[in-house]
């Protein structure tokens, strides 16, 4: 993050190639995507949904983490290195429950804390329990609140964002090609509604089925999309954000693990 009394933040939205149930594997992908967003001067950088695993529901149970992870302690030593926030999607472990669709938040002091999903998408629950609580975290000064995709859809979890003050609003999530048009309609009215900054990182891999689109990007709060990534090209999104008002650029990011879309994918998935 910025030393005290730098203005602005720039948040990096990850659009990476992600390989089902290869933790290992995806760890470092992730690795070189948060080294990058550092190098580029990023405060946070946030990955989509289940980024580490894969939108793999079936092997959610196998896969669930501890809070204890080496995974984890990993991404720590990683956001300590670069001075920078890092937001990752993970399975995570719920005692006595099924298991939930989370994300750890590692700071550079050490510190890490975790969200899980609070609303479901049609399915889920067959695999995975709901969190209870909301989650919003500041840095240099501006309140951002986090959502792991199908939460953005429920009008309360953003009520509950705009009732915290937050000036950010983070969804982490898994969008379709055909789903796309539709959920960024909602988050550009959301938008405008709640005043305040929303900002998306999508899945660009074949992931659970789906075959996903990128464009990942941010929406001023007066619903206009500002930023936007170039489809599924594997890149970061950096988001500026200055008194309330968002600029940005997209870097390309190079990536052995990119591939063509497999035969029998889905094509059509949306939040809203």
């Amino acid at each position: 993050m910025k030393p005290r009394g730098t203005s602005g933040t720039t948040i990096a939205l990850a659009q990476l190639p992600v390989v089902k149930g290869a933790v290992t594997e995806n760890l470092e992908t992730h690795l070189t995507y948060i080294q990058q967003a550092a190098a580029r001067g990023a405060d946070v950088v946030v990955f989509p949904e289940l980024s580490l695993t894969g939108y793999e529901l079936e092997l959610l149970e196998q896969l669930a983490m501890p809070k204890d992870s080496e995974v984890f302690s990993t991404l720590s030593d990683a956001a300590a290195a670069g001075n920078i926030v890092v937001i990752a999607g993970c399975p995570l472990v719920s005692e006595g429950r099924k298991p939930q669709i989370g994300a750890v938040i590692c700071f550079p002091t050490g510190e890490r804390e975790f969200y899980a999903k609070q609303y479901l998408h049609e399915g889920e629950d067959v695999y995975c329990s709901t969190g209870s609580e909301s989650y919003l975290f500041t840095v240099n000064g501006i309140r951002i609140a986090l959502a792991i995709c199908a939460d953005f859809a429920n009008p309360a979890h953003a009520e509950m964002a705009a009732d915290q003050l937050a000036d950010v609003y983070i969804a982490s999530a898994l969008i379709s090609e055909t789903g796309y048009e539709a959920d960024a309609n909602l988050l550009a009215s959301m938008a405008k509604h709640h005043q305040f900054l929303v900002l998306l990182a999508n899945h660009i891999s074949s992931t659970g089925g789906w075959q996903t689109c990128g464009n990942s990007g941010g929406w001023s709060a007066d619903g206009e999309l500002t930023i936007a990534a170039n489809g599924a090209k594997p890149s970061l999104v950096l988001c500026s954000i200055h008194q309330r008002t968002l600029s940005g650029r997209v870097e390309d990011v190079e990536s052995r693990l990119c591939a063509p879309v497999a035969p029998g994918i889905i094509t059509a998935r949306t939040v809203g």
